[in-house]
């Protein structure tokens, strides 16, 4: 019998192979570690559980218990996982990926997100895609036409008046910048 733990401020590959590490450290048996969540072979015991969970939280993530925490951990990571994989072609939008991978009804996450989080899904949608329009920006290898399409923008104005509205400046503006500031995924 399989448990399955939530696992807040999961972002990137490298978070995985951190929760990884811990899960060989502690020799807790996973039967899946991925962005959000581990599906491990046993359930635990609670002072396993606890002791996990704080290591987890020295590491910088924590485990969620409440099924609403779950959801919101579930959608921020599939959202970054959404964004962060360009090279393929979206069938779906956002909010079908969101209600399919949870199971429930969009406006009843879309609702609870909002409650929780104090700002909508597409808002949290915007803020990370101006994250990673930043990076695709500092490396200077496409254009700004190249960069919306990548990202999903009708236009390239779009995409400016975007830009400007959450970080108060133009693409272009933020690409003469010396040293750019940026948040990690998990800040946003």
């Amino acid at each position: 019998m399989s448990q399955l733990l939530r696992i807040k401020n999961m972002v990137c590959p490298r978070c995985i192979a951190a929760v990884q590490d811990l899960l060989a450290k502690h020799e807790i048996p996973a039967i899946q570690v991925q962005l959000g969540a581990i599906e491990l072979e046993n359930p635990l015991n609670e002072e396993k559980l606890q002791t996990l969970a704080s290591d987890l939280k020295a590491a910088g993530f924590e485990l969620l218990e409440d099924k609403s925490a779950g959801y919101i951990a579930q959608i921020k990571a599939l959202i970054i996982q959404e964004i962060q994989q360009l090279d393929r072609e979206r069938n779906s939008n956002f909010s079908q990926i969101i209600s399919e991978n949870i199971q429930h009804d969009y406006s009843y996450l879309s609702r609870l997100f909002s409650t929780v989080e104090g700002i909508t899904i597409e808002r949290f949608i915007t803020k990370q895609r101006v994250e990673k329009i930043k990076e695709l920006l500092s490396y200077g290898e496409l254009n700004l036409s190249e960069i919306s399409h990548q990202m999903g923008y009708s236009s390239v104005a779009y995409l400016s008046s975007q830009f400007k509205k959450e970080t108060g400046m133009t693409p272009s503006e933020f690409k003469k910048l010396s040293h750019p500031s940026r948040k990690s995924l998990d800040e946003i």
